[in-house]
């Protein structure tokens, strides 16, 4: 019981103790310009929990402050002994805890039993990452056995200030803006689990999904040219952001500049919201000309140059594309003059062509005007409206135009950033195209609209040059397909990625002997990640903190999900999402400029993405395979990329694909395409049987070829196999 000598300063002097909170409240606001956003949230319940994410040493300050209620704060006791912190908490309710120790939450469990709100930092520690730490078991296996509510608040703008545990390299700012955000209380039911380690793991993963939803619900709607603008005033327009093939370093100064001179020549080709074409290769100056187009309410419509003539005339019909913007010198190195000639009367423009257009008055605008203001020049602040055009890959058929909004690419960047730390001391190396979803947001704009150092690489096809460019540029994150992987494994040398800390994987199915392979020789764990076009694209990947082998990861924070059960299928279902980072629809050849929303049997706005997949008690999501690629024999559903898998992990040196084809009998038969010349029916038996595959998914035939078609993306070309199969 407390004594008037040990009693709280603000029971022994209450009227002192208002006075000093209101000129501290009052101080921060003019300082800090703080701003509480739902402010006027109901939080009063009986027993609460107030979690939030730790940035510095003023958010205990800053809670105390502006919460509208006077809650106990849970204190580190290394803290807790420093001078300078002995003197604050004489002002607040508070307890010590040993984060070491065992029964540390036995007291704030009595407190909340008590009726006394309490606050905590479930990381224990200030983020030296500027994103979420580790949460420790102990607040969340209080909220689950106290029943208490759980208040989240997220605190944006203190790893900014001086305060902060930022290393230099992070932008620190001297008053920073700060943002105090309160979201819905929400409860953590006590896990069901047969040892109380295994219930307080299991309460600590709820908790930190709690926190990442609040990360990413307390983002700020942009676009993507005022998202460029804000992350130049953030890191500084000198900072060093990219490089490209030339070697040449380009500032964040650089790009605005270059967004800046190219929108202002492009608007005089083209007019508001007109898809315009982008044939252009992994430069500084696609990038520029995409940001430009995006600041004057043009939408970049991102062509894919490795398909054939046919595709690209479909997706400029679907998008309604009648100006492309190219390049001489990427024409005729790619050899594309032929495809260009076949467009016929579309207008190409040639970035060459484009500079001799720059006037002096273009050059004097900028230096007067738009480079102290780049955000002026921008047409659109709409977060809703369109900012790309990308087309699906076609490896089930005719390429889709799919329409992202910058709400939806701007959702996505910020869902990845919820659950992976990317900072301003990284570098991304991408070589995957531009025209490619993973490439686009993942591997070019999240690092560009971060702060992290980004090289582009024209094409993820030279296998050799790659392992060294990421070793010389010392890169720390590699984006790639399971393909392209492989090959870079194969040739690289075993010292080539060690400044690597995350090596991602997409588009395609993760390989088990490339996982292998990549963590016996590099000593590098890929995390594999799952997505489509249509989601901006990511959906779920492996973190380091949720990562679970085999599987592609936890959804993503803020989106949806069900499950649709199969007829025919027993393990799983279709997945359905939906969520800010869906698109806006779909643009089909058949119908040039209709959007068609998205809709699936879920409702209106879900997304059906076609993929059977098997969810665990844990959230993980396992992808079993399409639903086109399973096929119906003898009134049996046997799924295809399971007997690729299996041929795979029995030759893995070699390629193997499966396709249909009209069987009068069975209604399909199987025909397996390999680049293994050894291959035969003889060795299938043994694997099948070894692998327990019903006799069905035997291959009716082996057709041997020297390599598979691939997409663009590096993925296998299925309608070119299917029409192989079907003359065969």
């Amino acid at each position: 019981m407390n004594t008037p000598a040990n009693l709280p300063f603000r029971y022994r002097f209450p009227f002192l103790y208002r006075f000093l909170k209101t000129v501290l409240r009052a101080l921060c606001r003019l300082l800090f310009r703080v701003e509480v956003r739902n402010h006027n949230r109901e939080i009063s319940q009986d027993r609460l929990l107030i979690i939030a994410n730790h940035q510095s040493f003023l958010d205990g300050l800053l809670l105390g402050l502006f919460l509208p209620l006077d809650p106990v704060f849970v204190i580190n006791t290394s803290i807790a002994q420093q001078p300078m912190f002995r003197l604050l908490l004489l002002l607040v309710d508070h307890v010590t805890v040993d984060t070491t120790s065992p029964m540390a939450m036995k007291r704030v469990i009595g407190l909340i039993g008590q009726g006394r709100p309490v606050a905590i930092f479930p990381e224990g520690r200030i983020t030296i990452t500027g994103s979420l730490m580790k949460i420790y078991e102990g607040p969340a296996f209080v909220a689950a056995k106290t029943g208490a509510a759980v208040l989240p608040v997220c605190l944006q703008g203190p790893s900014h200030s001086f305060f902060s545990r930022m290393a230099t390299w992070y932008p620190r700012q001297f008053l920073p803006k700060i943002h105090i955000n309160l979201h819905p209380v929400q409860h953590i039911s006590m896990p069901e689990a047969r040892r109380a380690k295994e219930r307080r793991r299991l309460a600590a993963q709820k908790m930190l999904r709690i926190m990442q939803e609040m990360l990413f619900a307390s983002r700020k709607p942009q676009t993507l040219f005022d998202a460029l603008c804000a992350a130049g005033r953030l890191h500084g327009k000198r900072k060093l952001i990219l490089e490209d093939i030339s070697r040449k370093p380009y500032t964040y100064g650089d790009i605005l500049k270059m967004a800046l001179i190219l929108g202002r020549a492009l608007e005089r080709h083209t007019s508001p919201g007109e898809s315009v074409g982008l044939l252009l290769p992994n430069t500084a100056a696609s990038l520029g000309a995409f940001f430009g187009l995006s600041a004057r309410g043009r939408i970049p419509a991102m062509l894919n140059y490795t398909s054939g003539s046919a595709g690209l005339q479909s997706a400029c019909t679907a998008a309604e594309i009648h100006t492309i913007i190219s390049s001489r010198a990427f024409v005729e190195q790619a050899k594309l003059s032929k495809k260009i000639e076949a467009l016929g009367r579309l207008r190409i423009i040639y970035l060459e062509d484009l500079r001799k257009e720059i006037s002096l008055g273009d050059k004097l605008w900028y230096l007067l005007y738009a480079r102290h203001c780049p955000g002026s020049f921008s047409l659109n602040h709409d977060p809703e409206q369109a900012a790309v055009v990308l087309f699906t890959s076609g490896s089930e058929g005719a390429a889709k135009g799919v329409v992202l909004s910058h709400r939806a690419i701007m959702a996505n960047i910020a869902q990845i950033l919820a659950v992976i730390d990317f900072t301003a001391r990284d570098k991304v190396f991408n070589a995957l195209p531009m025209f490619h979803s993973f490439g686009l947001t993942a591997g070019t704009l999240l690092p560009i609209l971060t702060g992290a150092g980004l090289f582009l690489y024209p094409t993820p096809l030279h296998y050799r040059i790659i392992p060294e460019l990421v070793y010389d540029r010392s890169c720390t994150i590699l984006f790639g397909t399971s393909t392209f992987l492989a090959h870079y494994a194969r040739f690289a040398h075993p010292y080539d990625f060690h400044t690597l800390r995350y090596v991602v994987a997409g588009a395609e199915k993760l390989a088990q002997p490339v996982k292998e392979l990549w963590l016996e020789k590099f000593g590098l764990r890929i995390f594999e990640g799952y997505g489509a076009t249509e989601t901006a694209p990511v959906l779920a990947v492996n973190t380091p903190m949720a990562f679970r082998s085999g599987s592609v990861g936890n959804v993503l924070p803020g989106i949806e999900t069900a499950i649709e059960t199969i007829p025919g299928i027993e393990s799983g279902g279709v997945l359905h999402v939906a969520g800010a980072n869906v698109m806006s629809g779909y643009l089909r050849e058949e119908r040039p400029g209709v959007l068609e929303p998205p809709e699936s049997s879920m409702g209106r706005g879900w997304y059906n993405t076609g993929d059977v997949v098997e969810q665990d008690e844990e959230g993980f999501l396992y992808v079993v395979g399409r639903v086109k690629r399973f096929a119906k024999i003898a009134g049996e559903m046997i799924g295809l990329e399971a007997i690729e898998k299996v041929i795979a992990l029995a030759a893995p040196q070699y390629s193997h694909a499966i396709t249909t084809r009209q069987d009068a009998s069975k209604g399909e038969s199987l025909i397996l395409f390999t680049t293994d010349p050894t291959l035969d029916r003889d060795f299938l038996l043994r694997t099948f049987k070894a692998a327990g595959l019903q006799e069905l998914a035997m291959p009716r035939r082996i057709v041997n070829a020297e390599s598979l078609p691939l997409l663009g993306t590096g993925k296998t070309d299925y309608p070119a196999l299917h029409k192989l199969a079907e003359e065969l």
